[in-house]
């Protein structure tokens, strides 16, 4: 008779997904993950595979939370401009109490995976669309509105706001003083003026 499960699959994800994520994949053995999570080597391969299947599944687990974050910050106010301004707010107050200095975990994957692993290469290229859409939407909802003037292109601003996103999260790594990326952020989000 097979062994039931002991653990929640959605909760070894959070685990695995934090330990990728302060680590990198690369520094992260197969011994880090089963101390991590409490699960014994056999689990972990009947369930997930090796690291690489488990970090593929992390990072799909990963993205799929951010961009429902993403897109819900952004709607959740009530003018297009508040929204972004409350994303890129949202990023810098996690900057300051990310002790770690983990910073944004796509970021981190794309600089330690990226070139020489198809799959991941693939994932972010989906992660990039994905986000820029959101982006894109949510300035053309702006226009639509008349609250950003309609000569602006948001099929360009669109990747410009998720580039400057992105490097934000990269910057507070480095320096993480809120009044420069709050500076940043100003100048960046006056596009939308």
């Amino acid at each position: 008779m097979p062994r039931t499960k002991q653990f929640n699959e959605e909760e070894i994800l959070k685990k695995a997904m934090e330990l990728f994520w302060e680590r990198g994949f690369h520094a992260t053995s197969i011994q880090n993950l089963v101390t991590c999570l409490g699960i014994n080597r056999a689990s972990l391969y009947d369930t997930f595979g090796g690291k690489e299947e488990l970090f593929n599944k992390v990072f799909t687990y990963y993205r799929k939370k951010n961009g429902d974050t993403l897109r819900s910050t952004l709607e959740q106010e009530k003018s297009v401009k508040a929204g972004f301004c409350r994303l890129f707010e949202d990023a810098i107050e996690k900057a300051q109490t990310d002790t770690a200095q983990k910073g944004c975990f796509v970021v981190n994957t794309t600089t330690e995976l990226i070139p020489g692993d198809e799959t991941i290469h693939n994932a972010l290229r989906e992660n990039k669309e994905n986000a820029e859409r959101i982006f894109i939407e949510h300035i053309k909802k702006g226009i639509e509105s008349g609250e950003i003037d309609a000569s602006k292109d948001a099929e360009s601003i669109g990747p410009m706001l998720f580039a400057l996103f992105s490097g934000l999260q990269v910057m507070a790594k480095v320096d993480p003083d809120p009044n420069k990326l709050r500076k940043l952020v100003k100048s960046g989000l006056s596009v939308l003026d």
